[in-house]
């Protein structure tokens, strides 16, 4: 086994955003629906799973039995922090550390399944973390996606452009609101498995972050 090459990426740290995120993503969960999504897109996991850009480790109370170990990965210190204090109350074993998607701290093909969750908006380069999931995964391992993607309506995806070339990456965190993630994780080599294509909320108007998927991929 082998470990990554590829140099660790410059600092994150997004400190507005983390205590911003921190208190929304907890109502989010309660009241928006997400926790569901959460279970959904992690139902049936088995083995050892790494997750990318853990955040404060929402995730880790739905992972199901059959997981042995998680390991998430997380760069921004403060949500790192919460992330760890999650792990202490997870079910399985998680184990929370440092590092970006770009550069895992992972030897190559060791893990069953990766999970990407509200995280490739954020990455500095999609094609890199994507490439660094694939690495770290043995043959057939599985890519779990659950990702706002951009829009397939002429006039919020002019929304969405505009926004991520000026205010909406400064204000939350680095997040773009136009990546094709489907269309890249296709690219990085995976093989696509299901999806599903959704708005957040289901209900009212939508946002440039409404879009999403969620669903599988094959190494």
């Amino acid at each position: 086994m082998t470990t990554s090459p590829t140099p660790p990426a410059p600092r994150v740290h997004h400190p507005l955003f983390a205590r911003f995120y921190a208190r929304v993503s907890v109502s989010a969960d309660a009241r928006g629906g997400l926790a569901a999504l959460r279970r959904e897109l992690l139902s049936g996991l088995t083995g050892r799973v790494v997750e990318i850009g853990a955040g404060n480790g929402l995730n880790f109370a739905y992972y199901p039995a059959g997981v042995s170990e998680v390991v998430a990965v997380e760069p921004e210190p403060r949500l790192r922090r919460l992330a760890e204090e999650a792990a202490r109350r997870a079910t399985v074993p998680v184990t929370v550390r440092p590092g970006t998607a770009e550069a895992l701290p992972a030897e190559d093909g060791v893990f069953d399944a990766a999970v990407a969750s509200l995280v490739l908006c954020t990455v500095r380069s999609v094609p890199q973390a994507l490439a660094e999931a694939r690495r770290v995964l043995r043959p057939g391992g599985e890519l779990r996606f659950f990702e706002h993607v951009a829009a397939g309506t002429p006039g919020l995806a002019r929304v969405q452009r505009g926004l991520d070339r000026t205010v909406w990456p400064l204000l939350f965190g680095g997040c773009h609101t136009s990546r094709d993630a489907v269309a890249a994780i296709g690219a990085a080599g995976f093989a696509l498995g299901p999806y599903r294509s959704f708005d957040l909320p289901e209900s009212g108007p939508r946002l440039p972050s409404s879009p999403c998927v969620l669903g599988t991929a094959r190494r």
